[in-house]
């Protein structure tokens, strides 16, 4: 039987504090003294030097002795309790104390401040067996509980095993009430985390935690930004660089907001909670990026990360930004400690945008809160992460293995720059908008035979002689490459370099220029959209082979297989002549000839819907309306169903080979919907990316739960002699030679990037908005 001890721990819980207080004041004003003697000025304790000498110092040190010992007093009383543990815990507390025997003034200082800490925390961990055996008592147990041997629980055993062994690990575990019992064990892992079942002599009647309001809040559209300018806040010079954007494109911001309005028809939208946290900006990541700013370094994703917060908070949601980890742990509720433990209560945000090394934070400081609210994690990805790198399992065995991806999200929860990989979702970023009169007086101010190079860095010229030379001979050439001192030898004197410009002072150079050049490098940045929307020429080096992982130094490692065929493909792809203009530049003559044409040439600025304020808008309201990845999803069937749903799903469209979902076939929700499905067949070798784009479509990976299946495969006249159902990255697709068909087992490697040189792609393609690809004509 337990005795329930009757000393009063709260009163000796501040004498502690209080003792730890006065040791750290003496701490600071001696030990900051001494070591700062020698520079005044540097440390606000340095006047403390002056007046304390060593004798006096020494007289303090015997004070903290004295009170040391009228600790070690207390905790003697302590030592009464029956709880032989805690005894042996105390008696090791005292020994290591009554050691302490440093040499010198400042050793002895600091060891008597070392072990009041060690000390402090012992005690707490005295004072929790003893209020857990209290607890015990009053539950009507004994301190001894056995491991409950239930089958709905298979890990639970081993999880109580692993507690016995590294409770003591993370402070987070004591946090929640683990002292080092069975029986606190048990708690932790039933109510806590979810390996043991409810303890039966535990009051269930009330839950822990707080559930989330359901009430909902009404969004409404936001025009004025000042409120937004002072959440980003201040202290680093991205935050500077993403403050001046947002002021600069406010005016155009409410104009768009106004203009979706009217368009939704003033419809009622849901106000979500919505945290943004820049993992790449923060302390803990390196953020490279913020020296960088003034420099000539990449602004790309600083870009995109303003307009991102800027089109959140003019949509009208409740906005939290973070740039921390300690914002980040404060706003998602994160136990103190090592991050091994769950939030402390639910996710208090319905969605949360960030990037890898956001992602990468919040698992280390989530526990197992990670995987439970997943759901809700939007990652923003310029390069895109194709699904057979984002399947750890997958990835691991098939060699897809990155230092990204292997997170097991459902792949439109990465969110690209452009849309280059329908598996994502394409977030994207504006530029400016200009109305008639500018574009008007910038056709005026036109000069034909004045060309910008793309290239900031010094590194972006080397090697450029020769292209460089053969512009000259028609063009004025223009550089925005930034230097301290010297001019880089690597421009060329016939350049003439404006050095690192701000961004009003680059609109206006690039509202002159007739030609916009890149040399190949960066790949799918911002500056091109830019200028194109300034009505110059864009021209890019056409690359052979394609870069990618494969073969190319700066895509090693990034978690896709995606070719790049240029510089931009976006611009290639979606713009195309005569904005842009794409060509071999080993080729001299070729790129000569480009030259040549692009002066003859009358351009208009031109920007697509997709890249201005009202674009943006459009697209992630729509996401934040209907993306939820949190829903289970309808079993899709098995891989010998004959059919999926009821009634005839596939049927020939108008004028057309491909098939689409018949309006009377039964099937779950679905968001973009099932109106807007394509069906068709792929080319040996082929990816539904570009099967689907060889006919004016774009690959709806939403799609695959309704198409894998065997009825889909009947309908496309495919012979099976065999339908087999396993992970592979490539199905549902079917190979002609051998008749054998393979259906997808795993729904996270629903792929349109895919492909195999002996499998034909069953596609799942749908059609889309002009100048929004990323949603259907139905999508709103």
């Amino acid at each position: 039987m337990v005795r329930r001890c009757s000393v009063t721990f709260k009163p000796f819980r501040i004498f502690v504090v209080g003792i730890g207080f006065f040791s750290l004041c003496f701490l600071m004003t001696s030990l900051g003294g001494q070591f700062t003697a020698k520079r005044l000025g540097d440390s606000p304790f340095t006047m403390r030097t002056e007046v304390m000498g060593v004798v006096e110092s020494r007289g303090v040190l015997r004070k903290i002795s004295d009170m040391l010992e009228v600790i070690m007093k207390r905790i003697d009383s302590l030592s009464r309790l029956d709880n032989a543990s805690d005894s042996r815990r105390l008696e090791e507390l005292s020994s290591a104390i009554n050691r302490i025997q440093p040499a010198g003034l400042v050793e002895r200082i600091q060891a008597i401040a070392q072990n009041v800490s060690n000390m402090a925390v012992r005690v707490e961990q005295i004072l929790q067996n003893s209020m857990a055996a209290g607890r015990a008592v009053r539950d009507g147990t004994t301190g001894q509980c056995e491991v409950p041997r239930d089958p709905r629980y298979p890990d639970c055993s081993s999880k109580v095993e692993w507690m016995r062994s590294r409770w003591t690990s993370d402070p987070c575990y004591a946090f929640y009430g683990v002292d080092g019992s069975d029986c606190s064990f048990l708690v932790y892992l039933s109510e806590v985390e979810w390996f043991c079942p409810p303890l039966p002599w535990r009051n269930h009647t009330t839950s822990p935690t707080l559930r989330k309001s359901s009430s909902k809040r009404q969004a409404a559209f936001r025009t004025d930004l000042v409120s937004l300018l002072e959440q980003v806040g201040t202290g680093k010079e991205s935050l500077s660089f993403m403050k001046r954007r947002i002021r600069r494109l406010a005016a155009q911001w409410a104009t768009a907001a106004q203009r979706l309005d009217s368009k939704l028809y003033h419809r009622w939208r849901e106000q979500k909670k919505i945290l943004v946290h820049v993992g790449f900006l923060t302390e803990e990541s390196g953020d490279v990026f913020s020296p960088k700013v003034l420099k000539g370094g990449p602004l790309g994703e600083m870009v995109q990360w303003a307009d991102i917060l800027t089109a959140l908070y003019v949509l009208g949601h409740n906005l939290k930004i973070s740039v921390s980890v300690k914002e980040l742990q404060g706003f998602l509720g994160v136990p103190p400690g090592r991050g091994s433990c769950p939030l402390t209560g639910p996710l208090p945000f319905d969605l949360i945008y960030t990037d890898y090394h956001g992602l990468q934070q919040m698992k280390q400081h989530m526990g197992l809160s990670l995987k439970k609210y997943k759901c809700h994690i939007r990652v923003i990805d310029t390069f895109g992460t194709e699904p057979a790198y984002n399947h750890e399992e997958y990835a691991t065995l098939h060699g897809y293995r990155t230092n990204w991806g292997y997170w097991n999200l459902n792949s439109r929860q990465y969110m690209t720059m452009f849309p280059h990989t329908p598996d994502n979702s394409f977030m994207g970023f504006v530029s400016e908008e200009l109305n008639s009169t500018e574009k008007h007086n910038i056709q005026l101010n036109k000069v034909r035979n004045m060309a910008v190079v793309y290239g900031k860095e010094v590194s972006m010229w080397k090697g450029k002689e020769r292209f460089l030379q053969i512009l000259h001979r028609y063009m004025e050439v223009h550089g925005t490459v930034y230097y301290e001192t010297q001019r880089p030898p690597e421009v060329p004197a016939f350049v003439k370099n404006h050095g690192l410009l701000p961004q009003h002072e680059l609109q206006t150079l690039l509202r002159k220029a007739k030609l916009f050049i890149g040399f190949g490098f960066p790949y799918e940045g911002p500056a091109p959209l830019e200028a194109i929307a300034n009505g110059c020429v864009f021209l890019q080096p056409r690359f052979h082979p394609p870069h990618s992982s494969l073969n190319h130094e700066f895509f090693r490692g990034k978690p896709t297989s995606r070719e790049v065929s240029s510089q931009h493909p976006y611009a290639e792809q979606y713009i195309g002549p005569p904005h842009v203009i794409t060509v071999d530049f080993n080729n001299s003559e070729e790129f000569e000839t480009a030259v040549k044409e692009i002066m003859r040439t009358q351009v208009e600025p031109f920007l697509p819907y997709e890249y201005t304020c009202e674009g943006m808008l459009e697209r992630v309201h729509a996401y934040i309306q209907h993306q939820d990845f949190c829903s289970p999803e309808t079993p899709f069937p098995a891989a010998n169903g004959s059919q999926a749903w009821q009634g005839n799903s596939f049927v020939p469209l108008p004028n057309s080979t491909l098939l689409g979902w018949a309006a009377n076939a039964s099937a779950p929700p679905c968001w973009p919907p099932l109106s807007a499905l394509r069906l068709l067949v792929s080319d040996e070798g082929q990816s539904c990316v570009d099967a689907c784009r060889g006919v004016g479509l774009v690959c709806e990976p939403a799609f695959f739960h309704f198409i894998n299946n065997k009825q889909a495969l009947v309908r496309l006249e495919v012979q099976c002699e065999a339908v087999e159902s396993e992970m592979n990255h490539i199905f549902p697709a079917f190979s002609v030679q051998r008749r054998e068909c393979g259906l997808q087992k795993e729904p996270l490697l629903f792929s349109c990037a895919g492909r195999n040189p002996k499998y034909r792609r069953v596609c799942p393609c749908r059609d889309f908005r002009q100048e929004q690809v990323a949603l259907c004509r139905d999508c709103l």
